[in-house]
């Protein structure tokens, strides 16, 4: 028996899938309402393509389409599919509307015996339309369709028009005669498919997106945006950890062939915005509760609190009942909108899993580690191997790294061209930071750990460039490879290379000396020489231009930060160690004393801070230190034990 397909829901899905099977020769009633559905009548869809042949004009086409109002039009066979194609707010009607209908005049109804195809945003849908229908298949939708006028839809991918991820709902889909059959029509009408068995990992990992996405619903772009975006994602992942609710990483191959999913210009018809920002422009009602809204309900019933989504929820809500315009709210209630998140970031309700506190914490020992990396809030790992003198850390990575770690290169990816009296690794640009950051596969709200086989000595760097350019949650991991190892942990071999990330960096999160304040600082507090004693006293320099030290500052070797297997010292017996150098304790009111480290450059510098940060120290980091103060002729040295 033949089958047709009854899309319920003209707007950017519904009218492109709606029209690609029917030029695909599939039998095809499209189900519209309003201004839409006379246009639709009147004229058949206005289908709006890349142009044929570059540089050339848009594709347009009138597809004649089968069009009904409602069910009471349509007369239900065996053999038609059901597909949703509205707005989530819309569905609990709409499948009410439809699941009794009969069909082949009334032996049964659609509930009973059609299947019902859900193409929507959010991860309420299945449960509400599983209430009612036996056969429910879900289905994660990359689509950049745009619906802003009636009856016209503009569809600027090519060669395919959309993507999509197919399973039964609550689980399966591969091999299930329905779910192939449905996805081979949708394969011939110029969309790619992928059958998944676990379709509800991916609509959660959806859901991610859109948070993040829907944003240009009210604000334009900016910094601050995608500070935004990124709390976000972080209150969605507490939340559904809290909830048991696993997340699919969507950077991770979905199946298709993305460049047959090309976005192309289209003469006459500039790209638009998201599903939320297409919705406020034309006027309609928006799906903020069932995207936002879906964060706040799991954080509400978990003992937690997601303030800013809960204020984009309220936002957008109130923008549609105004008719505000997208983007039409500015810098200033962005501002107020990050800042009612601050108040709860460190409170219980807050916490990640475990009482973790995001970027409370500087290090993360083996076995916690490997816990979280099980979890819906697995960490990005970074291996940073490179030490002084060997060229190689590229190839032992290759050789063993912790499961899914990239490799980071410090000198081209955490160091800017050494040079004069910059020093032998100046800090990077931050657009170079940055295109590195997303390289390695960092996105917003992401946690990440960094380590290396060396006691976290170069690992360090990472950490401390990661935090001084805005990233809250960057741990090292405590002693290292050899830790992992030790606690029997699986290595990988061969080279992790991950989909790119979107992180926004910005710089000036950490305090940073040059060579005069650095020389202030060892006249007024505490200028700390991470490097080795004998270097410290100058009798030995085995790269920098001149032996001895920065006059005032005191040698306290990194290395002894460390315990004979490599991992930190106990935060007492950190603090104890920095208060014999000189370190103030502040308290009684008194502000802590200036602390800066400086090493031969900058590296291992950046260990000794952290090791301060666990013994609940405030440092500034020299980045040129040695091999920059050591270069300026104009820079005194001193030698010995002082």
């Amino acid at each position: 028996m033949s089958r047709r397909y009854v899309v319920i829901g003209a707007g950017a899905v519904g009218a492109t899938i709606a029209a690609e099977l029917n030029l695909a020769g599939i039998d095809v009633v499209v189900v519209a309402r309003g201004a839409n559905l006379a246009a639709l009548r009147a004229g058949g869809l206005r289908y709006i393509r890349p142009p044929a042949t570059e540089g050339g004009p848009a594709d347009e086409r009138r597809v004649d389409l089968a069009v009904a109002g409602g069910p009471d039009e349509v007369e239900l066979r065996s053999g038609d599919v059901l597909v949703l194609a509205t707005k989530s707010q819309d569905s609990e009607a709409l499948l009410a509307a439809w699941a009794w209908q009969p069909v082949d005049g009334g032996r049964s109804t659609a509930a009973e015996s059609l299947p019902v195809v859900l193409l929507q945003n959010g991860i309420e849908n299945a449960r509400t339309a599983l209430r009612r229908f036996a056969v429910v298949i879900d289905a994660m939708v990359l689509s950049p369709s745009s619906h802003l006028r009636p009856g016209e839809v503009i569809s600027p991918a090519a060669p395919l028009v959309a993507g999509f991820l197919l399973g039964r709902a609550p689980g399966g889909g591969v091999g299930d005669p329905v779910v192939e059959a449905i996805a081979a029509d949708l394969r011939r009408g110029a969309s790619a498919v992928r059958i998944v068995d676990d379709i509800g990992r991916w609509k959660a990992g959806k859901l991610l997106g859109n948070l993040a996405y829907n944003l240009d619903a009210l604000y334009p772009p900016s910094p601050r945006r995608d500070a935004a975006s990124a709390e976000l994602v972080a209150e969605a992942r507490r939340a559904f950890d809290a909830a048991g609710i696993d997340i699919a990483d969507l950077r991770q191959d979905g199946g298709f062939d993305h460049t047959q999913l090309a976005i192309h210009d289209i003469p006459g018809f500039p790209r638009q915005g998201s599903s939320t920002w297409q919705s406020l422009a034309r006027g309609g009602s928006v799906e903020s509760d069932f995207l936002n809204g879906e964060i706040v309900l799991l954080a509400r019933l978990h003992g937690l609190t997601a303030p800013v989504n809960a204020g984009v929820q309220r936002r957008i809500a109130v923008a549609a009942r105004l008719g505000t315009p997208p983007g039409g709210l500015g810098d200033a209630d962005l501002a107020e909108l990050l800042a009612s998140g601050r108040g709860t970031r460190g409170s219980a309700a807050a916490r990640q899993p475990g009482g973790r506190q995001p970027g409370g914490e500087v290090l993360v020992d083996a076995k916690a580690l490997h816990d979280e990396l099980g979890s819906a809030l697995a960490p990005l790992l970074l291996d940073v191997r490179w030490a002084l003198g060997d060229p190689h850390g590229h190839d032992h990575y290759r050789e063993g790294h912790l499961p899914g770690a990239v490799y980071v290169d410090l000198d081209t990816e955490l160091a800017a061209a050494p040079g004069g009296t910059a020093g032998r690794h100046p800090l990077p640009a931050l657009a170079d930071l940055q295109r590195a950051a997303r390289s390695w596969g960092l996105t917003a709200g992401r946690p990440v750990v960094v380590y290396d086989d060396n006691g976290g000595l170069s690992a360090a760097r990472a950490w401390w460039l990661l935090r001084w350019a805005g990233v809250a949650d960057v741990r090292i991991l405590d002693g290292a490879l050899g830790a992992w190892r030790d606690a029997g942990l699986p290595i990988e071999t061969g080279e992790i290379i991950p989909l790119p990330g979107d992180i926004v960096l910005e710089a000036g999160h950490l305090p940073v000396l040059d060579a005069d304040t650095a020389a202030a600082v060892a006249r007024e507090g505490i200028l700390l020489d991470a490097r080795a004693p004998e270097r410290y006293r100058g009798e030995v320099e085995p790269v920098d231009p001149r032996a001895g030290h920065i006059p005032g500052a005191v040698s306290a070797s990194t290395g002894d930060n460390l315990d004979a297997a490599g991992r930190f010292l106990p935060a007492a017996e950190l603090r104890a160690r920095f208060l014999a150098l000189g370190a103030s304790a502040g308290g009684g009111g008194d502000a802590q004393a200036p602390i800066g480290v400086y090493c031969g450059s900058g590296v291992t510098a950046s260990h000794e801070i952290a090791a301060l940060a666990v013994a609940g120290f405030d440092a500034a980091l020299f980045p040129g230190s040695w091999s920059a103060w050591s270069s300026d002729p104009a820079r005194p040295v001193a030698t010995g034990p002082r």
